[in-house]
């Protein structure tokens, strides 16, 4: 990498806000085994905008809840601890996107990938020996966030990027490596690094693609269900041109990708989660 382009991407990390106080609170707890639902409860209703929309999701017919929730502490007594981690991760990542881009990339589509992705490698990491649910949940959520940075601080690039990647049908990581230099994954490991993640989870998303992939426990989930989510066409993060599993990540997961979806069954209502969430900001 030349030292300006080093320069630009450390500039478009800069410009991109703060990840919540209350959801690095969050994070926090869920990395402390003496956490109670009290500590969450706490934390989450210090923020008034995170327990608006975590109430609105439980509310959703999604859920068909017998009587409406009022109240994190009630919400956490229905759905459980986890699901209210994840969604209040959820929401902050939703809070983050901008509205638009001068680069025409469909934010609403990728969020939607984004988050059928984080179901499904939470659903997968359930039964890898290694992994744990919830990073492999984050790490999926926030996989491709080097994308957004991209849309908003070099969006002229970024679009070229998508226009050649969609008229050849190639991986979008392979275009932007021609175009800018780097792909998605260096920036979105450069964002986390700044938002304060666990190194494993930057780690995960700075080793995505090409030769360098890992053989993590975390990697083999969170990659296997991003090829997943655009096999199925689970939402849109910019092509739909799904990699075959390295042989090192087959190998954790018992098989090739046709072999991992037949073993996850039906994954509709996991979509479907996905796009409650994706509707937040509508």
């Amino acid at each position: 990498m030349s030292p300006e382009l080093s320069q630009k991407l450390a500039a478009a990390v800069d410009g991109m806000p703060a990840f919540p106080k209350s959801v690095q609170a969050i994070l926090d707890l869920t990395r402390d085994v003496n956490c109670t639902p009290k500590d969450l409860v706490q934390v989450i209703d210090k923020d008034p905008v995170v327990t608006v929309k975590i109430l609105k999701v439980i509310n959703s017919a999604y859920y068909s809840l017998p009587k409406q929730v009022t109240s994190i502490n009630h919400a956490v007594v229905f759905l459980g601890f986890n699901t209210i981690k994840n969604l209040a991760l959820g929401i902050a990542a939703i809070g983050m996107l901008p509205k638009s881009n001068a680069a025409g990339f469909d934010v609403q589509q990728y969020l939607l990938h984004s988050l059928a992705t984080a179901n499904i490698a939470k659903r997968i990491a359930s039964d890898v020996e290694g992994a744990d649910p919830m990073d492999c949940f984050i790490a999926g959520l926030l996989h491709d966030f080097g994308k957004v940075v991209f849309a908003q601080f070099m969006p002229n690039e970024f679009r070229q990027a998508l226009e050649a990647s969609k008229a050849d049908g190639s991986s979008l990581h392979e275009a932007l490596r021609q175009i800018i230099g780097v792909d998605h994954a260096v920036v979105g490991g450069m964002l986390v690094e700044k938002w304060r993640f666990a190194p494993n989870l930057v780690e995960t998303i700075q080793n995505m693609h090409g030769p360098e992939v890992l053989d993590t426990p975390m990697v083999a989930c969170v990659f296997a269900a991003n090829q997943i989510s655009k096999k199925l066409q689970f939402g849109f993060g910019g092509n739909h041109f799904a990699e075959p599993l390295p042989p090192v990540i087959a190998r954790r997961l018992g098989g090739d990708l046709d072999h991992v979806i037949a073993e996850l069954g039906d994954l509709q209502a996991l979509f479907e989660e996905a796009q409650v969430f994706s509707k937040l900001e509508s």
